[in-house]
């Protein structure tokens, strides 16, 4: 899962950015209206987090764009102001949800997840390729009636390969969905998770699923 955060205050960005990271999450951050409609525009991301008062561009605007743009990513929208009006303001802007400063780490956690469940049940809360299930609401993985116990990067990666099977998976298109632009392109890291994935999901009886497509990238393949 890849998240912007959208915040000025550098050190309150730091602070929702290292605790995002903890749980495994992918996320860039940002610091100016402008800048964030651009990342916005320009980077599929799972969710934004969107400061309301913010340089150069404030968030009611940012919202607004990025929906006229037809820009459906959910918003969780950070406000200092407590009144309903300002509340209204936010979610006509077209923001899901509203989180007011000071907060609990957990209570912004907790919304985001909320948010996440919202989208992933108006799709498929459950993904089928072959034997291999995926449930997106427990995050628990399957493999016919046994269970693979996934990190939350692990979840991540599997969840792109088996919203594309068959696909052919690049290693670019890998960093852009589970890594945020801090990722050292050069590292092999993509390489050890996969292998990890495979000792995980193959059984000595059973057929590797993810597949190495030499000088392309990888593939999890349906039969």
């Amino acid at each position: 899962m890849r998240v912007l955060v959208v915040e000025d205050e550098r050190r309150l960005a730091s602070i929702i950015k290292r605790g995002l990271i903890e749980e495994g999450y992918a996320v860039d951050t940002v610091y100016d209206g402008e800048e964030a409609q651009y990342m916005a525009e320009t980077t599929t991301y799972d969710i934004i987090i969107l400061d309301i008062m913010l340089p150069k561009k404030d968030g009611i605007a940012v919202c607004k764009d990025l929906r006229a743009k037809k820009i459906n990513t959910p918003v969780l929208m950070l406000t200092a102001r407590d009144s309903v009006e300002d509340r209204v303001k936010g979610l006509d802007s077209g923001a899901d949800d509203y989180v007011i400063k000071p907060f609990a780490f957990s209570e912004l956690l907790a919304r985001i997840r909320a948010l996440l469940r919202r989208e992933s049940i108006s799709k498929t809360p459950k993904i089928q390729v072959g034997d291999l299930s995926l449930d997106t609401l427990t995050r628990e993985a399957w493999r016919g009636d046994r269970k693979i116990d996934l990190t939350t990067k692990e979840y991540s990666i599997l969840e792109y390969f088996m919203s594309h099977p068959n696909m052919v998976i690049t290693r670019t298109m890998l960093e852009e969905n589970a890594w945020d632009y801090e990722y050292d392109s050069m590292s092999n890291i993509i390489d050890v998770y996969i292998r990890r994935l495979r000792r995980k999901i193959d059984a000595d009886d059973e057929n590797s699923m993810i597949q190495t497509i030499r000088g392309a990238g990888y593939r999890l393949k349906t039969a």
